[in-house]
């Protein structure tokens, strides 16, 4: 079933009968968490090891902003020919290469990993009854032969020596042929113009033919045989080019200098730009530069615009709610170039009409008001408001469109008219359909009130118009909410994204229902980095209740298009930036780590998938998914410093298993919206710990807020450089002009 079949299919959602949810819609629960209780308990796992990963994945190894976006999966296997298609499934690959040996019995894959979070050679290793082969994946860009994916197989015996012949089987409906061979080496050629398609290389001690044969789905080809011993491998090399009309490439360059060329390439690269910098320690450090690697390596120049793309094959291209969160992952990396490139990508799909237009469709309202708001966050962050100054014309037509988008409900019949919301509109995030719904107009306050508080210091009167659009809407607002609030079963009230008396909502059947949590997605955002509501909000109080009852494998479930038995997973990482914010920090952490288990082991995500114990479902989306990888990025940054409307905290995530390696965390100017800040947390004699704090020429915050206790029996001992008060809520408030201090926790 392809994307948009999905979402059409998927229109219809559950019935609220006297705004009181079915029982028969909701999950089981064992009991209802409080907002405390269980992210702490015995149940919670703290430690990063995987343990919900994917069973089945694909990584990119290709260079940043490369165009051939090369992957490989779990087995080592190559993945091509991905449709230019944004609905096209998951693993509709036109060409899957799989390395494998002839013989009996299946192979058993053991393990696959990096070299190294910022190094994406992929190592594969495979197990038979009597030997073991590693695939060792990487690409190469050399002067003369350009890009060129490479595998090395290598065979080992676990006994005595084995006779091993190597089996390709190339999966596809494009024509391939072999060559005859030249000394060791024998080309596959492409069908279509009989051009060199791969070259198998093979050590000059193997005996006999290759064997090449059409078989179902493809081809089959057995390589010379060789002899593998416990501690002599046998070894294959197959070289891909991947770029048209460059020479043949080197066929004799022995792949060890080759592999040297690649590590030395990616020793080279940087994680962080201009003066940026980042050290956290283990898995936390580790996934900090590897989603950096992610997201270049899906970047890519098109139309001489530098796009922040989300993924390499469903997603490949421009997404405006997914961009907004991968440029402030970029800028918190120290990408601020790359990132005003991205932005403009954005605004140049803007439409006459004034809409914000990317791949979430026409009906996807809320993308004009996102741009509004991933404008004023760059401009925040980069302590200038010229891009604003700039971009004030369009974004006054962005606004007139929204309130076009208003003017013309109200003078309709929809839900959404009567209210005087925005037009129905697509929900996304679970629910398809044009719908009489939220999820456009939460963003739009998010995205009106950020053009309204830049505005009052900048006077431009292009946009003067979104303060008194933005009071009417919320408004309205306010006044839909609170008719449309839920009484949940379970004990609490929860705002849905869909309205009670959306004629869809009448389906009979329980299983084609979204689940309450559906498409809250959107308010997850609004709260934040929206901040719309206040914290005591009930409409915030419900949206918490509603994702604490739904957690399952330590992270919100069935929360996105996959209703049953599943997970969203960078879904997640919304929720824990929500559970922070709100001070939650157990929920949060559990929520993050969570997140963080259910990536795969080279470190990137599938959008949706089963829960590990489910009889149902499918996988879902593309992967990697880089807006899981700014995700991780931000909120391993909100860890640290967290933005809290003119508030300043940190260290707000930072908890009691973060500290037992007794390893710094460093984050070194990082831009916010009172300047370019820097935190040091270290330990310090015996058992303490300092926190040390800089902040650069900005606006000051009204308050810099730290925890009086780091972690149980750590209490706040002293602040050098700047005075302090204990605040309610375990918290210390530091002087907010101070510039520099340093604090220190003892026991």
């Amino acid at each position: 079933m392809d994307r948009r079949t999905f979402l059409v299919r998927s229109v219809a959602a559950s019935a609220f009968s006297g705004f009181k949810l079915p029982a028969a819609v909701l999950p089981a629960q064992p009991k209802q968490p409080s907002k405390e209780h269980n992210a702490g308990d015995e149940s919670f796992n703290a430690v990063v090891d995987f343990r919900y990963s994917p069973s089945t994945f694909q990584s990119t190894f290709c260079f940043p902003d490369d165009p051939k976006k090369s992957l490989v999966g779990e087995h080592g296997d190559l993945r091509y020919d991905f449709p230019n298609d944004k609905f096209a499934a998951i693993d509709q690959f036109g060409t899957i290469v799989e390395f494998t040996l002839g013989g009996m019995r299946r192979d058993t894959l053991k393990r696959q990993w990096l070299e190294s979070p910022e190094t994406p050679i992929v190592h594969t290793l495979i197990e038979r009854p009597a030997a073991t082969f590693e695939l060792i994946t990487f690409a190469t860009q050399r002067e003369g032969e350009g890009r060129v994916d490479n595998v090395l197989m290598e065979v080992r015996s676990k006994g005595g020596p084995v006779d091993v012949t190597p089996l390709v089987r190339i999966r596809s409906c494009k024509s391939y042929q072999l060559a005859p061979a030249s000394g060791a080496v024998i080309q596959v050629l492409s069908g279509s113009d009989a051009s060199p398609w791969m070259y198998c290389i093979a050590p000059h001690q193997t005996q006999g033919d290759p064997f090449w044969r059409l078989e179902e789905g493809g081809y089959e080809f057995n390589l010379a045989h060789g002899i593998a011993t416990k501690d002599q491998a046998v070894r294959y090399f197959f070289r891909l080019p991947q770029s048209n009309g460059a020479s043949a490439p080197d066929l004799a360059i022995d792949p060890e200098s080759l592999l040297s060329e690649t590590r030395a390439w990616w020793k080279s690269w940087h994680a962080f730009g201009g003066s940026v910098h980042w050290s956290l320690p283990e898995k936390k450090g580790e996934f900090l530069t590897a989603c950096a690697r992610n997201i270049q390596q899906a970047r890519e120049v098109k139309d001489s615009r530098l796009v922040f793309q989300v993924g390499p094959t469903v997603y490949r291209g421009l997404w405006i709610v997914d961009g907004n969160f991968l440029l402030e992952a970029a800028r918190y990396l120290g990408y601020d170039k790359e990132a005003d490139a991205g932005l403009l990508a954005e605004w140049h799909n803007q439409l006459p009409s004034g809409q914000v237009v990317g791949g979430g469709g026409g009906e996807h309202w809320k993308d004009t008001a996102i741009a509004m708001f991933t404008l004023v966050r760059a401009c925040e962050l980069k302590q200038d408001w010229s891009l604003l100054r700039q971009l004030a014309p369009e974004v006054g037509r962005a606004i007139d469109f929204l309130i076009g988008l208003r003017d013309t409900a109200r003078k309709g019949d929809s839900t959404n008219g009567r209210y005087g919301l925005l037009a129905p509109g697509f929900p996304d995030g679970g629910i398809g359909g044009i719908r009489s719904e939220f999820t456009n107009t939460v963003w739009a306050l998010a995205g009106l009130k950020a053009i309204v508080e830049a505005n009052e210091k900048l006077n431009l009167p292009e946009i003067a118009k979104a303060a008194q659009f933005y009071r009417e809407l919320r408004a309205a607002f306010d006044q839909a909410a609170k008719r449309e609030m839920v009484r949940d079963p379970r004990g609490f009230s929860y705002l849905p994204m869909l309205m009670h008396d959306d004629p869809a909502l009448q389906t009979a059947n329980a299983w084609e229902r979204p689940r309450p949590q559906s498409a809250q997605w959107a308010l997850s955002h609004a709260i934040f980095p929206g901040n719309v509501f206040a914290k005591n909000d009930p409409i915030v109080l419900g949206h918490i209740a509603l994702m604490q009852a739904c957690t399952r494998e330590d992270i919100p479930a069935e929360t996105g298009w996959l209703w049953h038995d599943a997970v969203w997973n960078y879904n997640a990482a919304f929720v824990a930036q929500v559970y922070l914010w709100a001070g939650l920090r157990p929920w949060a952490h559990r929520t993050f780590t969570g997140f963080l288990n259910h990536a795969s082991p080279l470190y990137a995500w599938r959008e949706e998938q089963p829960l590990q114990n489910a009889l149902v479902g499918e996988s879902w989306g593309d992967m990697p998914h880089n807006w899981a990888s700014a995700e991780c990025i931000r909120y391993l940054r909100h860890m640290l410093v967290l933005e809290d409307g003119q508030k300043l905290r940190l260290l707000e995530g930072i908890m009691e298993p973060d500290l037992r390696a007794r390893l710094p965390f460093t984050l070194t100017d990082t831009p916010t919206r009172f300047g370019r800040v820097s935190i040091a947390l270290e330990p310090g004699a015996g058992r303490a710990w300092k926190g040390h704090f800089v902040r650069k020429e900005g606006s000051v915050p009204e308050s810099v807020e730290i925890r009086t206790i780091l972690a149980p029996g750590l209490r706040l001992g002293r602040v050098e450089g700047a005075s302090f008060h204990s605040a309610p809520g375990g918290i210390a408030s530091i002087d907010p002009a101070a510039q520099e201090w340093t604090a220190t926790w003892e026991l």
